[in-house]
């Protein structure tokens, strides 16, 4: 039994210290990672993460130590990338179950690509990368705290889709629509709750547009027009 934990005597390359300390590193940055994203609530946090990160690292030694004892030089050789590429490829099915989609808004993606980036860091430290690894992990708060904090102070480069009901009398059908193209806003659809557009007979047009300024803008552009009675913003959960 002592022979057996006798790494020195068994001639075994790779079960000492200085492994040990990369997998305690994998262990703690992956850590670090895991509680950022179980702090947001996200369906992938501490555990998924710590354990993701060191199993890339144990699958990284893996592949760099485990076969050294049936290796013959000249005769026995091994690629040492093989089970580390394996990682890569594995992870998208553990990173690919976090990623659903809803009301037409894919959610997750974050949560994935910070699965993908933990299992990347497990393999930086189990390659002995320490230098990469400390630096990535700076990198990757970097990105999830500081970033949020400075896309809020640019101007909105990102289109949104609103849905508008608009109350009307006469035939504002145009009007509206120039009024919206004017704004830099597109039509995705449009509806009519009512098609008499007699004199004293109101109109209800429901349009989702698409665009990148606040929807504010249109809807007072909107109801600045000559006929209009009325622009609403519809909630979320009352578009179709």
């Amino acid at each position: 039994m002592t022979g057996f934990f006798d790494l020195t005597a068994r001639g075994f390359i790779g079960e000492g210290r200085l492994q040990l300390e990369e997998l305690v590193l994998a262990f703690i940055l992956s850590s670090l990672v895991g509680l950022e994203r179980e702090l947001r609530q996200k369906s992938a946090g501490l555990r998924t993460h710590t354990l993701v990160g060191v199993s890339a690292a144990l699958f990284m030694l893996i592949s760099k130590y485990g076969f050294m004892d049936i290796l013959v030089p000249g005769r026995v050789v091994l690629d040492p990338s093989r089970v580390a590429a394996q990682v890569v490829s594995g992870i998208g099915f553990v990173g690919g179950g976090v990623i659903f989609m809803r009301r037409d808004i894919v959610r997750g993606l974050t949560t994935a690509a910070s699965i993908w980036f933990t299992a990347a860091l497990g393999m930086a430290c189990g390659g002995g990368l320490i230098l990469l690894a400390l630096a990535t992990t700076g990198a990757h708060f970097i990105v999830m705290v500081l970033y949020p904090r400075l896309l809020k102070r640019l101007p909105n480069t990102r289109e949104r889709t609103s849905e508008l009901a608009i109350q009307y009398r006469g035939d504002m059908v145009k009007p509206v629509l120039t009024c919206m193209t004017e704004l830099g806003f597109s039509l995705d659809s449009l509806t009519f709750s009512n098609t008499d557009a007699s004199p004293g007979n109101i109109t209800t047009m429901t349009v989702r547009i698409r665009g990148k300024r606040a929807i504010s803008h249109g809807i007072t552009a909107l109801a600045a027009l000559p006929g209009v009675q009325g622009v609403h913003l519809l909630p979320s959960d009352k578009r179709q």
